[in-house]
Parts: structure tokens; C-alpha cells; sequence
């Protein structure tokens, strides 16, 4: 028997979270590693060319970037989560993309420093769900019935608006049925939900209030005056 896999991950990666997501859907056994990337240790950075989360251990060598550890898993363990058709498992990957993208505009969201940028970026995010939302079908996931490596992109960059909506109503999912049906299929699968630690929405919102943004601001004025 081969020795397990080993995560190096950080508790509130999204990149992390696709990996994790990937490797339970497989029934693959792993260990996870938690660092703290204020403080990255040595043997770490040794490992990571880019020394971001999260990093893959497959014996001695270590595989880097979350979208090429989840294609090395969906290569070397089944079941496939990609299509076999070679068109359509390449618009898989190019939506695969699109979530990375996403999930860049949700970080200049809740980092913006003035009350203009954040709702410029609110924008952003609004149009690239319309974009999302008219490329779905019946579901309940992205391609059907069947949960593909779309589905494990998108699962992370939907968790953040669970916070978001706690914050206030941005309005990113009205008139969107496809994207809330799929939302909440996802957030129901079981290997969405390990794949973060049980209190991840506190850490979420500590990480958010700690930016210094004007999201933050719009925090700490809500918890003041609740």
C-alpha cells in the first residue's frame, strides 16, 4: 500500500479547499498539514517555488498549484471528475479558470480601502455570476448530475458569500436561480463541508476585519452599534 498523500494547506485557502475537496470525492487517503503563512517555515519554502498553499507531497517530490494537483489526481485516481470528451473537458477547464478569476475580483472586494471600490468590485462579481449562472443547465451541479472539478472550484468561491451575506445585502445572487440551486448543492455535498475547519466562518470574518478595508470599516460600525 502506498504511503498517504500529505496536504500542506492554511486554514482559509480556497485553492486548499479545491485539493481537499478533490482528494475526499476520490476516497483518497491524505494527511493535512496546516502553516501559517505570516511565519512560513523553511522546510516549507524549500518546497513551494511560489510558496503559496496549497503544495501536494507524493512521496518525495512535491506538486504545487491547486489546478495541477487536482489534474494529477484525476489522472491517477479515479473516479474521473473530467469529462472523457476531450472538447468539453477543455471548456471545463476554461471555467475552472473563470472561478480563479472569481475568486481574484472577491479578493479586490473585501480589500478595496475606499467605500467607491468595493461597490465597483461588487459589480464585477455581480456580472461574472451572470455570466456563470447562463451557462448552467438543470444540475444540480455544474455539468449535471455528475460533480466534475468545476463543481470543486466553485465550491470555495461560494463560501465566501456565505460570510458576505452575514455583512449585508449585496444583491450578487438576485434573480440567479441556476447559481442558488447549485450554491446549495454544493454546500450540501459532504466533501464540501470537511474541507474547511468547523469554525471557518469566524476565521473568515476575523481574516475580513483585520484588512483594514472599507468591508472592514463596514464591520466594525455594524458590530458596534449590535
Amino acid at each position: 500500500m502506498s504511503a498517504p498523500l500529505t496536504l500542506v494547506s492554511h486554514a482559509l485557502c480556497p485553492y486548499v479547499q479545491r485539493v481537499a475537496i478533490v482528494l475526499v470525492e476520490k476516497g483518497v487517503a491524505f494527511e493535512r498539514r496546516n502553516i501559517d503563512l505570516a511565519h512560513k517555515p523553511s522546510w516549507f519554502l524549500a518546497m513551494s517555488p511560489l510558496g503559496k498553499t496549497p503544495v501536494l507531497q507524493v512521496g518525495g517530490q512535491a506538486v504545487f498549484e491547486s489546478a495541477v494537483i487536482c489534474e494529477y489526481l484525476d489522472d491517477t485516481h479515479g473516479p474521473r471528475l473530467h469529462p472523457a470528451d476531450a472538447l468539453e473537458r477543455a471548456l471545463h477547464r476554461g471555467w475552472m479558470e473563470f472561478g480563479s478569476a472569481l475568486l481574484n475580483t472577491i479578493g479586490q472586494f473585501y480589500s478595496a480601502p475606499d467605500e467607491a471600490a468595493p461597490q465597483a468590485r461588487a459589480g464585477d462579481i455581480r456580472g461574472r455570476l451572470q455570466q456563470l449562472d447562463a451557462t448552467l443547465g438543470p444540475g444540480p451541479y455544474f455539468a449535471g448530475e455528475r460533480f466534475s472539478l468545476v463543481d470543486a472550484v466553485f465550491a470555495p468561491v461560494f463560501r465566501y458569500f456565505e460570510v458576505f451575506d452575514t455583512i449585508d445585502d449585496f444583491g450578487f445572487f438576485a434573480g440567479l436561480p441556476g447559481l442558488v440551486r447549485w450554491r446549495a448543492a454544493l454546500a450540501a455535498r459532504p466533501s464540501v463541508q470537511g474541507a474547511v475547519v468547523a469554525d471557518y466562518p469566524a476565521r473568515l470574518r476575523a481574516f475580513l476585519l483585520a484588512r483594514g478595508s472599507a468591508l472592514s470599516a463596514r464591520m466594525a460600525a455594524e458590530a458596534a452599534q449590535g
